[in-house]
């Protein structure tokens, strides 16, 4: 068997929900270099208006490593760390001009926007406001951070418009 020289990439981890600073800190202590961009928000709740740093892309950040076998078992074994995304050929590195390009839009001032959140058909409950505790089906966006949430009550459908943030989605039962 022959092992060629692995260079040093950046590959994404994905880690446990809301485990993402647990295992920023954590390959920190085993000295493994890790990016985890996080952008500043308005707190979700009511009662503060704080703005707070999360993380861009919630359960995952970017760890640099040549990948062999040790370091491989050194992250996911980091506690909060599930696995390295890839295919059935392993894990799959990321470009570093995509990582350095992250790099420098988190460092800015400016708002940094995702992707869509929510997909139409998911579950969703909806947590704070005058709905919270109501579980419906995503339905669409319907423009500056509103969306319509559908109820079904005997066998009818009916549309609720909330805030995005009032949202989440609720994980598929196996």
């Amino acid at each position: 068997m022959t092992t060629k020289k692995l260079g040093y990439s950046w590959y994404v981890l994905h880690t446990k929900s809301r485990f993402e600073n647990v295992v920023n800190e954590g390959l920190i202590k085993k000295s493994i270099e890790v990016f985890l961009p996080k952008v500043r928000v308005r707190s979700k709740r009511r009662d503060r208006k704080v703005m707070i740093s999360v993380p861009l892309f919630p359960g995952y950040l970017f760890v640099k490593t040549e990948l062999n076998p040790y370091e491989h078992i050194e992250i996911v074994k980091t506690v909060g760390a599930v696995r390295l995304i890839g295919n059935k050929d392993g894990p799959v590195p990321v470009p570093s001009e995509t990582v350095q390009s992250l790099k420098i839009m988190v460092k800015g001032s400016n708002t940094v926007l995702t992707g869509a959140r929510f997909k139409k058909g998911d579950r969703v409950m909806v947590v704070y406001g005058p709905f919270a505790g109501v579980v419906g089906t995503f339905a669409r966006y319907r423009g500056k951070g509103r969306v319509v949430v559908n109820i079904e009550a005997l066998g009818q459908f009916a549309g609720v418009d909330v805030n995005e943030e009032d949202i989440e989605i609720l994980p598929e039962l196996m």
